[in-house]
C-alpha cells in the first residue's frame, strides 16, 4: 500500500497494491486507520487501480474508513476501479454512499471528492 499526502488540499491518497480478501483487509484497515488519524484529511481517495479481486471483507473494510473519514468531518471517493471490483461495489450499494470518480486530473481529485 502506498500512502501520499497533500498538505495543501488536505488531501489523503491510498493506492492499494495487492487484493482485498479476509487476509489483506486487516492489514489494509490497520494501516488507512493510521494514516487517517496521523493527517485528519478533509479528502480520502483510494485507488483501486492494482485491485482485481475484492471480496466482502473489502467491503467493510471501505465503509469502516469511510466512517471515520466523515466524523472528522472529510469526504471519501474511489478512483481507478477495475470493472470486476465496480460489480461488487455496485451489487453492495457502496457506490450510492461513497462516489467512483471516473476522471481525475492534478488537483481535480478535490473537485470530485
Amino acid at each position: 500500500m502506498k500512502v501520499t499526502y497533500n498538505e495543501k488540499d488536505k488531501l489523503l491518497k491510498i493506492e492499494i497494491t495487492e487484493e482485498i480478501d479476509h487476509h489483506s483487509s486487516e492489514k489494509i484497515r490497520t494501516r488507512a486507520d493510521f494514516e487517517i488519524q496521523k493527517y485528519i484529511p478533509k479528502k480520502l481517495v483510494m485507488d483501486f487501480e492494482n485491485v482485481n479481486f475484492m471480496d466482502s471483507a473489502g467491503i467493510g473494510m471501505i465503509l469502516g474508513r469511510y466512517k471515520m473519514i466523515t466524523m472528522f468531518g472529510g469526504t471519501m471517493g474511489m478512483i481507478n476501479v477495475h470493472s470486476s471490483v465496480k460489480k461488487v461495489f455496485e451489487m453492495s450499494g457502496i457506490t450510492k454512499i461513497i462516489p467512483i470518480i471516473e476522471e481525475i486530473g492534478g488537483t481535480e481529485i478535490g473537485k470530485c471528492v
